[in-house]
């Protein structure tokens, strides 16, 4: 009566919150969640795995996939039930929100307001969240006809760190955005943090969204932008996947879908 979960960190306010809605959704069932942090290492993922499977955990909730992982297919080889949350390796069975939606969302509120020249802080390339995020986004612009601007898209970590690297590295361009998205809510606040240590005003000079809606967001001095995950949802979903496994050799993925929140963070481009 025990589901393991693993995530990359429980700092990050995002797989705090995941690990939580999950322990709510076992406890309805009388199960318990037993958590384990990796770091986002791959090695260190495969000894969680081996020590919840050993201390008998009934299946694994993963939160860590990642492009050339391969624990999750040898899971499956071993017997061991598992599902991906938050993220997919594309043919494991998934709870994840609609990544691209809410990349395209995001970015669509922004061209609504009149930007064009759009920066996105795109997180890692290894974790399909960011890359559907970043696919959304240029659907956006497509849509829009607007010309992708290469120079615009900064690959980052997850951390608040990484966010106000990126936001310095845009504002140091030539030619700077009128707005930024930022694929998560860590990188968001490095940002705005950034942003306001170099004298920048948002909305006023910048706009800028972010992404899962942590609770700070909405009480930082300029209140947040956002695309809300409702990761209560996903987490019923996991437990779903777990308790009713598609067949040997297939796959099942929930989608969520995301809900913009619009907040001061982002406002209509002067004319």
């Amino acid at each position: 009566m025990a589901i393991g979960v693993i995530v990359p960190r429980l700092t990050d306010t995002v797989m705090a919150m995941l690990y939580e809605a999950i322990a709510k959704a076992c406890a309805k069932s009388g199960r318990i969640a037993l958590v384990a942090t990796t770091d986002d290492n791959i090695d260190a993922d495969e000894r969680a795995a081996e020590t919840l499977i050993q201390r008998g955990v009934d299946g694994l909730i993963l939160a860590t996939a990642r492009t050339g992982d391969d624990l999750p297919d040898k899971l499956e080889k071993r017997g061991v039930p598992r599902v991906l949350a938050l993220r997919t390796d594309g043919h494991s069975p998934s709870a994840i929100g609609d990544d691209r939606l809410g990349g395209y969302l995001a970015t669509r509120h922004l061209i609504d307001l009149g930007h064009q020249r759009i920066a996105i802080i795109a997180g890692p390339s290894f974790a399909s969240s960011s890359r559907e995020r970043l696919a959304g986004y240029k659907q956006a612009l497509e849509e829009a006809s607007i010309t992708l601007d290469p120079s615009l898209i900064v690959e980052s970590s997850f951390s608040i760190e990484a966010g106000a690297e990126a936001a310095e590295a845009i504002m140091a361009l030539d030619q700077r955005p009128t707005a930024i998205f930022a694929v998560n809510a860590n990188t968001a606040i490095g940002a705005l943090s950034k942003l306001t240590n170099m004298g920048i005003t948002v909305p006023g000079d910048i706009s800028l969204v972010g992404y899962n809606d942590i609770p700070i967001v909405s009480h930082l001095p300029t209140p947040l932008t956002t695309m809300r995950v409702p990761f209560d949802q996903i987490a019923a979903a996991a437990l779903e996947l777990l308790d009713t496994p598609p067949a040997a050799g297939s796959s099942a993925t929930i989608l969520v879908a995301p809900t913009l929140i619009p907040r001061r963070s982002s406002g209509q481009l002067a004319k």
